[in-house]
């Protein structure tokens, strides 16, 4: 046992430093919050253990939420990124998502340089082994080295660490993700303080030297030819791009791992962990799907300074010799030099419902945890639990208000009120279809929705806000100019009409109507009645969206209204559920469980139905009544 010794005080304290410390700690600090980040590897920093992209369908809203909320994600992507594209745009702008492969390398340096950067922020290399609780409070932590740090708050975003595993055929041992060092007794500790944990797992494909690629049997993926951006601040923009790669499995593919099977730690029994239902390994594919005769397989660079290729598609843990085989069984890579074998990692994550909504725990005050600690998967939730850790954390201690996000904000609050009221059996996956009111979620008006937010909780400079303003009250210039101006059927106006395939005008039509019908797009309307300012392209794509699906929106914001009393009608801290007769067994059980904040809240728990809720109701009325009259 180490000799303990004081080592510092602070207001925040961050476990671990991968997107969700990251984001954790630069929100603290920004703040105002004096914070430490302690994290076992300072060169592991936002490092990338699975897939080396950002982005994609749902998530990449989840990127730009974080950019709105002042988070670091969206801003660093944009600087070092390989790739990015646009998904769905022949859908509708609620399911449009932007995505962007990583240089892996650059943008861990890029986020570890602006940690370094921020004021109130210190960095060390330390594993934390022990949490100091006093009555139910945190009050610090103890490092394997004896070093004794207190605060305020403490986050824990320990990733994939806590007690993992990794799983190799028949080889298993003890190891964080890249052969990293594991979180043994942290786990232990937080075990020894009551918390609920359950065990997951997930996986790596091999990567490959690019070099021993033959690209002519693949389907390039090349970047889009126009400039994307996660962040709505970036003005400078990456278009040297590198193409990604498209191959598939083969029959042969299939047969051998049909072969060896019994060799699959998923199969044999070793791997005890639940695996993610989203996003499946080879051999899981293959048995659950064997009606298909082959499965995509992306070919994505890890970087410009680097050989490997991240073999996108075919996770697994078969033993190394059975991965060469796959290998060359796939077109384009009959040859392919394999420089890491894919593994399965398992570890311990913490139950969710655990936590209020602010992520803070409800064993332990002032205590946090954010990220796959939480229960989920993919770099983006995790960024997002950290931000929003963050942001609560610090809002605690400078005695500011905490922030929730309702799930009619953001994903991000769809994200945290899945975890917090419904729990997770698996690795949680946010997806466009968790959210009811995705139609208003969408990529483009992320600002929009949450830039108020981030500037009330001081996330965001005066400059980027006095920036957002204008760009809003453009927006709302412009559209009543086109509720109240004329576009008259002169020859002009029919001619442009036509040249869309437009039917003709028989009458004077006011602008925002006629930018209501399928066929038109906001210039060539203003090209007929031209605006006296000149307006940017997001300003140009938010007039026409919020006309072209007015009436789509005006219903979603009905429901969110509805959604809106319910989240007022507040549940007492102290209400005993079990003096509330007529409610169900499980009900009862669950909303003890979980303590909602809200009615709304109670109705998403898994197990309390319409019934439930309208005792609950009654409840919570009779209360007040009693209340009043003792009054």
């Amino acid at each position: 046992m180490p000799t303990q010794y004081e080592a510092g005080t602070f207001d925040v304290i961050v476990i671990g430093a991968g997107h969700a410390g990251a984001e954790a700690a630069y929100a603290a600090a920004k703040m105002g919050a004096q914070t430490l980040m302690l994290t076992i590897n300072l060169d592991m920093i936002a490092f990338m253990p699975c897939n080396p992209s950002v982005g994609g369908p749902a998530k990449g809203i989840v990127v730009r939420e974080i950019d709105a909320l002042g988070g670091l994600m969206g801003k660093v992507i944009d600087k070092t990124h390989i790739q990015m594209r646009m998904l769905n745009t022949g859908k509708g702008p609620a399911v449009r998502a932007l995505r962007a492969q990583a240089d892996k390398v650059l943008y861990q340096q890029e986020v570890k340089r602006l940690l370094e950067e921020q004021e109130n922020l210190q960095i060390h290399q330390a594993m934390v082994e022990e949490l100091i609780v006093e009555d139910d409070e945190i009050k610090g932590v103890i490092t394997q080295i004896g070093g004794i740090y207190r605060a305020k708050s403490v986050i824990i975003t320990t990733g994939t660490f806590l007690r993992g595993e990794i799983i190799l055929g028949d080889l298993k041992y003890s190891s964080g993700p890249n052969n990293q060092q594991p979180s043994i007794k942290l786990a232990d500790n937080l075990k020894e303080l009551g918390f609920e944990i359950i065990r997951f797992k997930t996986g790596t494909p091999p990567r490959v030297n690019n070099r021993t690629i033959d690209y002519s049997k693949t389907e390039i993926q090349p970047g889009d030819d126009v400039p994307r951006a996660f962040s709505f601040e970036t003005t400078e923009f990456i278009m040297d791009q590198l193409p990604c790669w498209l191959t598939y499995t083969s029959p042969m593919t299939h047969q051998i791992i049909e072969e060896n099977l019994h060799l699959s730690p998923m199969y044999s029994g070793m791997i005890k962990g639940t695996g993610p239902r989203y996003c499946p390994s080879i051999e899981d594919k293959v048995v659950r799907f064997n009606d298909k005769p082959r499965h995509q397989i992306f070919l994505e660079p890890e970087g410009r300074n680097t050989r490997e290729v991240y073999v996108q598609g075919l996770s697994t843990s078969l033993p190394e010799h059975v991965q060469k085989k796959l290998l060359a069984s796939i077109p384009g890579l009959e040859q392919a030099e394999m420089m890491r074998a894919g593994y399965a990692i398992e570890y311990d994550a913490v139950v969710p419902t655990q936590l209020w909504p602010t992520l803070e725990t409800k064993r332990i005050k002032n205590l946090y945890t954010a990220g796959q600690i939480n229960g989920t998967s993919g770099y983006e939730e995790a960024a997002a639990q950290g931000l929003m850790a963050g942001i609560n954390a610090a809002s605690k201690v400078l005695d500011k208000e905490e922030t929730i996000l309702n799930r009619s904000d953001a994903y991000i609050g769809v994200l945290i009120d899945d975890l917090v009221t419904k729990g997770t059996n698996e690795p949680y996956r946010l997806l466009t279809s968790r959210a009811e009111y995705r139609l208003l979620l969408r990529h483009d008006n992320a600002d929009i929705r949450l830039l108020d937010i981030g500037y009330k909780a001081g996330m965001i400079s005066e400059e980027r806000y006095a920036k957002f303003t204008a760009k809003r009250a453009q927006i709302e210039q412009e559209i009543t100019r086109l509720r109240e101006i004329i576009v008259k059927p002169n020859a002009e106006t029919q001619a442009a009409i036509r040249s869309v395939g437009g039917a003709e005008l028989k009458d004077g039509i006011r602008g925002a109507d006629l930018l209501k019908r399928p066929e038109m797009h906001y210039d060539l309307v203003a090209s007929l009645i031209p605006s006296e300012i000149e307006l940017s392209e997001e300003v140009k794509e938010q007039i026409e969206i919020q006309l072209k699906y007015e009436g789509y929106i005006q219903k979603a914001l009905q429901q969110v209204e509805r959604l809106r009393k319910m989240e007022d009608k507040k549940i007492p801290d102290n209400i005993d559920y079990e003096a509330i007769s007529g409610l169900a067994t499980e009900a009862r059980q669950k909303l003890k469980s979980v303590r909602p904040l809200s009615i709304a809240q109670a109705s998403r728990i898994s197990g309390v139905n319409p019934a439930d809720i309208s005792i609950l109701l009654v409840y919570i009325e009779q209360g007040k009544i009693a209340r009043v009259a003792n009054d």
